[in-house]
């Protein structure tokens, strides 16, 4: 079965992406850096050994959207939270293995990508951790039903996503990869940029 890389975007709309960092850089300016990120990520994420699919935000305007690269499938992420969203990903993909990760991981690459869907080998559930507690990817196998109350009561954007969001899984064999940060402040960007030099 094809594994299947899932890359949540919304619309670069100054105002509507990054807004915690566009408090410091100015809204526009984290519009412009959200979509020349997302293009580096999925420029440096694409590989034949896994599909790579947009799940797309706002739904209607994403799928017609000419923002991101017509030749990759899209998919709407429909409503809800955070969580209600990745979990309806995980229901309604094709089977085999899935990953879902953000777009604002500039240290991510395919060495990153590869190890998750290798751990899918003996894991049912695989996560990324960010510095924050939160996280930059989430996988499932798949081979057995996705749990029904996937990352109901998530505590998302605090300390306690991770932790919360494990709590979710409850009987799955889950592992951990790497840890990644992720943009949500003019701080995170620059403690990455201080890391790079």
């Amino acid at each position: 079965m094809r594994a299947t890389l899932v890359v949540m975007v919304k619309e670069p709309h100054p105002g509507r992406v990054k807004t915690r960092l566009g408090r410091d850089l100015g809204m526009t300016g984290a519009a412009w850096w959200f979509r020349h990120q997302v293009a580096a990520v999925l420029r440096r994420l694409q590989s034949p050994k896994w599909d790579l699919v947009l799940a797309v935000a706002p739904d209607h305007e994403g799928l017609q959207s000419r923002v991101w690269p017509a030749h990759l499938a899209r998919i709407p992420q429909g409503a809800g939270d955070l969580g209600a969203r990745m979990a309806r990903i995980f229901r309604t993909l094709p089977p085999g293995p899935v990953c879902i990760i953000g777009a604002d991981i500039p240290g991510i690459t395919q060495q990153h990508i590869a190890s998750a869907f290798a751990a899918l080998g003996t894991q049912d559930a695989i996560f990324g951790p960010a510095p924050d507690g939160g996280y930059w990817l989430v996988g499932l196998k798949r081979a057995r039903a996705v749990p029904a109350g996937l990352f109901e009561g998530v505590r998302w954007s605090t300390e306690h996503a991770l932790s919360d969001s494990i709590a979710t899984m409850k009987d799955l064999r889950i592992a951990k990869i790497a840890t990644l940060r992720d943009v949500d402040t003019l701080s995170d960007l620059k403690t990455l940029t201080d890391l790079s030099r």
